[in-house]
């Protein structure tokens, strides 16, 4: 966590490390309310601006499905400050509701004539490998 933290140029802070490590409990994307709950004790606004910090620095992207909450999920290496760079679908499974970041073999390219497309986001939903 302290090396993903630094490599982002990132100040450490214990309540950071917190944070980063309730993320990387989960291989889905989780919603805040789930990230309160596991730290039990925090303050509010040092969330929100933690949440802000590791959004800008691409430590973790926040997936917003409609008719959804937030979720956010850890970043690959690829992201940065500039641009989260993602080659994965975004899943929600119907049955047991969690969201995931799908890895693909080979991710679809869209042309749009008299467009230049800066971030392309899949979302799909239907039953996860676990419910099916």
């Amino acid at each position: 966590m302290e090396n993903l933290l630094k490599r982002k140029k990132i100040s450490v802070t214990p309540f950071r490390e917190r944070v980063l490590s309730v993320f990387a409990k989960y291989s889905n994307a989780i919603p805040l309310s789930l990230v309160e709950k596991e730290l039990k004790v925090y303050n509010r606004i040092t969330l929100y601006r933690t949440i802000k910090l590791f959004l800008e620095k691409g430590i973790i992207h926040e997936i917003t499905l409609s008719g959804e909450v937030s979720n956010f999920g850890i970043c690959s290496e690829n992201c940065d400050t500039i641009m989260h760079q993602h080659r994965h679908i975004h899943f929600k499974c119907t049955k047991c509701g969690i969201i995931y970041c799908v890895e693909v073999d080979t991710f679809p390219t869209v042309t749009l004539p008299g467009y230049k497309i800066s971030q392309l986001e899949i979302q799909a939903t239907g039953l996860c490998k676990n419910c099916n």
